[in-house]
């Protein structure tokens, strides 16, 4: 039988201020298209075939 899912925690404080930063920060950026091809390529490795 599976673990019940536990609620996720709410960010307070500190850690609230430095995510939303974060987030208004990176907003807009692009990844780097060699990087974004590597993950599509790890992606397709381990993901499921149908």
């Amino acid at each position: 039988m599976a673990k019940p899912i536990k609620e996720t925690p709410v960010l307070m404080g500190e850690d609230a201020k430095r995510f939303l930063k974060h987030k208004k920060e990176s907003k807009g950026k692009k990844i780097d298209p060699e990087k974004l091809k590597k993950m599509r390529e790890s992606y397709l490795k381990f993901s499921p075939k149908s």
